[in-house]
């Protein structure tokens, strides 16, 4: 699971906004899909940009991350390393690819687990509950000093 971070809730959060409000989609392009419209957010890269560098390799998201590697240059793997660098882990890629972490929707509702990976609204809700857990993974992590330890000024 991604490494919770308030940059990348924020981004995943931005993201869904976006979407929401009618930013372009389109589950086969890739700057334009799941992952694509998030890389956007976060490399600050247009999705003719992402697209066209992930047309120098085949296939989708999954296998551009199976093909994944870190000390090449060639720029999908400088767009999912930056991805990386922001919290995010190769799981996480596949996972918002096909909208299927388990944990993930395991916050949803019963009735509303079975996203579909291609529409809009699924991802919209997808990105929103995901923030949400890092969110609450985030908050966890945060320890406040007790009362009895401040010492007086």
């Amino acid at each position: 699971m991604a490494r919770p971070t308030p940059e990348l809730i924020h981004a995943l959060r931005v993201t869904a906004q976006k979407l929401k409000n009618g930013t372009h989609y389109q589950w086969g392009h890739m700057g334009g899909c799941n992952c694509g419209n998030l890389a956007q957010e976060l490399t600050k890269l247009s999705k003719d940009q992402i697209h066209r560098y992930a047309m120098e390799r085949y296939g989708d998201w999954s296998k551009q991350v199976d093909d994944y590697c870190s000390s090449s240059q060639m720029p999908i793997d400088l767009i999912i390393n930056e991805m990386i660098t922001n919290g995010l882990t190769i799981e996480d890629l596949k996972h918002l690819e096909k909208l299927d972490d388990r944990e993930v929707l395991l916050r949803l509702p019963l009735e509303k687990r079975y996203l579909k990976h291609n529409v809009r609204d699924d991802v919209v809700t997808y990105l929103n509950t995901w923030a949400g857990l890092l969110e609450d993974q985030l908050l966890q992590k945060i320890v406040l000093p007790s009362i009895n330890d401040l010492q007086p000024a």
